[in-house]
């Protein structure tokens, strides 16, 4: 009984579906920093384009719900989008699911992948615990890169 209960409180990770962009939408407008101005501005359709077409994304399930999600852009080498549900921040998911779309990218042969967000919030500070390099500061918006040497550490343990 209780391995069951082990697993169930462990998240799974896993390619992004059609199906799941009811839930990331929900995610996305549910955050509490970098929120949109304009929340049409992001459509069902662009949630299915960057599902193959664009990129790759990937969700995290934690108890068998959506819990965060991250998106990779294929053409720009940049993380399109890596958002948690709020009460699931704090376990580690942000971290995995960074990984699932930086490793994706780096095999897709790009030297240096690009994020931005928005200046003095969490993100900005996770980003640079993550190991991006802040480049420049723009209106409200920090941009960051991230090299292939530093960004593909964590595949070989160093």
């Amino acid at each position: 009984m209780k391995l069951a209960a082990d697993r169930a409180a462990r998240p799974y990770f896993r390619p992004a579906e059609a199906g799941d962009i009811p839930a990331m939408s929900a995610i996305r407008l549910a955050v509490r920093e970098n929120m949109l101005s304009h929340p049409a501005r992001i459509t069902p359709q662009m949630y299915r384009d960057y599902l193959a077409l664009l990129g790759r994304g990937w969700v995290a399930e934690f108890d068998g719900e959506i819990a965060g999600f991250s998106y990779a852009d294929q053409a720009d080498a940049s993380i399109w989008a890596l958002f948690i549900a709020p009460e699931h921040e704090g376990k580690g998911l942000g971290r995995a699911l960074l990984q699932l779309a930086t490793d994706w990218l780096f095999a897709q042969g790009h030297a240096c992948l690009r994020l931005s967000t928005g200046a003095g919030t969490r993100a900005e500070r996770f980003y640079a615990a993550q190991g991006w390099q802040r480049e420049k500061q723009a209106g409200g918006d920090v941009y960051f890169c991230l090299p292939a040497q530093t960004g593909q550490a964590g595949l070989d343990g160093h």
